[in-house]
C-alpha cells in the first residue's frame, strides 16, 4: 500500500520510525527521537475486516457503511496529516527532504509522506560525552565503575611532564537543524573537539597548575575553546559543563608526585604560619615602640617640670634672702636638719630637758628601720 513507507513522523528513508531518517533516526544516523504510533496498515486491514463482517451479516443498511468508511477515512487522515512532538523534543519539518520549519511540542499537522516528514531530536536532554575513561552505570544512572583510555588520557604539559587527565563534556541541542544537517556524528565530533582543546590548554600550562592549583580556571578555559570550535562548524549544540573527573601523574611515578604535591601542601602551610606570626609580632612590636615613646616623652616632661620647678622655687627662696637674710638662714637651717634627722635611728635628747626623767627608747619601733637597711 502506499502508506508502508509512512510512519507517524513521516519519514522519508527509514518506514516505520516516529522520526525516520536514511540510516535510523536522523539523517546522519544519530538518535532524534520520536514514538512509535499504530501502523496504517493495519489501521486499514483491520477496517476492511470489519466492513466485511458488516456487509456479510444480515442486511445492514447502506448509511452505516458510509459511516464507517468516514471513520475510517477520519482515522487514516489523522494519522496521515498530524504528528506529535513530546515535550523534550522539537519537530523539524522536511519537504521533499529540505529543511522547512520547526515545531514547538504538541499536536501539529502536516503534508503525508512523501511531500513531508518530520524528524523529533530531544533537545532538553543533557548528553554526555567522557574523554579518557569509560564509565559503567547501575540502574539508577549513577557511574559504579570506570575504565582508563590511555590514548585519550595521557597528556602532555607545558614544562615536559606527562598527566593522566580523565574529564566529562554535558551538552545539548541548541539548534535542531544545525544539529541534524551540519554534522554527521555529534557525539564523535564533541569528544574529539574537547580532546583536542584540552592537550592545547594542558600543552600551556605547568604540571603543578594542572594537578592542583588552577584546576577550575583550566576547565573554565577548555569549556569557552570547546564552544569557539562547535561554533565554527555551526553544530547546534551547546556546551554547558565540562568537568575533570581525574588529575594526577601517571601511575608509574604517582608515588613521587604525590610527595612534591605534599611537599607544596607543607610550603604553603608554613608560609601562611609565618604570615600569621608576623602579623601578631609587627603589631605587638609596634605597640610596644609607641609605648617606650610615650613613655620617654612623659619622662621627658616631667624632669622638665621638677627642674623648672626647682629652679622657680630657688628663685623665691632667693629673693625672700635678700629681705631678711637672718631669719631665711635660721628657716633653712631647721629645714635641712629636719630632712636628715628624720631619716636617721639616732635619739638625741637634751640633758636639760631630761634631768630627773628616764628616757624611754621606742625600741620596737626602732628595729623595723634597722632592717632595710641590714637587708641592703
Amino acid at each position: 500500500m502506499p502508506w508502508n513507507n509512512q510512519s507517524s513522523g513521516g519519514g522519508g528513508w527509514k518506514s516505520g520510525g516516529g522520526s525516520g531518517g536514511p540510516w535510523g533516526s536522523g539523517p546522519w544516523g544519530q538518535g532524534s527521537g520520536g514514538g512509535n504510533q499504530p501502523d496504517l496498515e493495519e489501521i486499514l486491514k483491520r477496517s476492511q475486516d470489519k466492513v466485511r463482517q458488516v456487509m456479510h451479516g444480515s442486511g445492514v443498511p447502506g448509511p452505516l457503511i458510509l459511516l464507517l468508511a468516514a471513520v475510517a477515512l477520519a482515522v487514516v487522515g489523522f494519522y496521515a496529516f498530524t504528528f506529535t512532538v513530546r515535550p523534550d523534543e522539537l519537530g523539524v519539518v522536511l519537504r521533499f527532504g529540505k529543511f522547512d520549519r520547526q515545531e514547538p511540542p504538541g499536536l501539529h499537522f502536516r503534508l503525508p509522506y512523501p511531500i513531508e516528514e518530520v524528524l523529533l531530536p530531544k533537545v532538553t536532554v543533557a548528553n554526555r560525552t567522557e574523554i579518557g575513561f569509560r564509565g559503567a552505570t547501575d540502574n539508577r544512572s549513577r557511574a559504579v565503575q570506570s575504565q582508563e583510555v590511555l590514548d585519550e588520557s595521557l597528556m602532555l604539559t607545558g614544562d615536559e611532564n606527562i598527566v593522566d587527565i580523565g574529564f566529562v563534556v554535558l551538552w545539548n541541542i541548541k539548534d535542531a537543524a544545525a544539529y541534524l544537517f551540519n554534522i554527521e556524528n555529534p557525539e564523535k565530533t564533541v569528544k574529539e573537539v574537547a580532546e583536542s582543546a584540552m592537550r592545547e590548554v594542558v600543552g600551556k600550562s605547568r604540571v603543578q597548575d594542572v594537578l592542583t592549583e588552577k584546576r577550575s580556571q583550566i576547565e573554565q578555559e577548555v569549556r569557552e575553546l570547546v564552544q569557539r570550535a562547535l561554533d565554527s562548524y555551526n553544530s547546534g549544540i551547546n556546551i554547558t559543563q565540562l568537568q575533570m573527573q581525574r588529575a594526577e601523574a601517571p601511575a608509574q611515578v604517582i608515588d613521587a608526585f604525590r610527595d612534591v604535591a605534599a611537599a607544596a601542601i607543607d610550603q604553603r602551610r608554613i608560609i601562611n604560619q609565618a604570615h600569621a606570626y608576623a602579623n601578631k609580632v609587627i603589631p605587638e612590636a609596634r605597640g610596644e615602640v609607641q609605648r617606650i615613646l610615650q613613655e620617654a616623652q612623659a619622662y621627658k616632661e616631667r624632669v622638665i617640670a621638677e627642674a623648672q620647678g626647682e629652679a622657680d622655687r630657688f628663685l623665691n627662696v632667693l629673693a625672700e634672702y635678700r629681705k631678711a637674710p637672718d631669719l631665711m638662714r635660721q628657716r633653712l637651717y631647721l629645714e635641712t636638719m629636719e630632712r636628715v634627722l628624720s631619716s636617721t635611728d639616732k635619739i638625741i635628747l637634751d640633758s636639760a630637758g631630761s634631768q630627773g626623767v628616764v628616757p624611754y627608747l621606742p625600741l620596737d619601733q626602732l628595729q623595723p628601720r634597722r632592717q632595710p637597711q641590714q637587708q641592703q
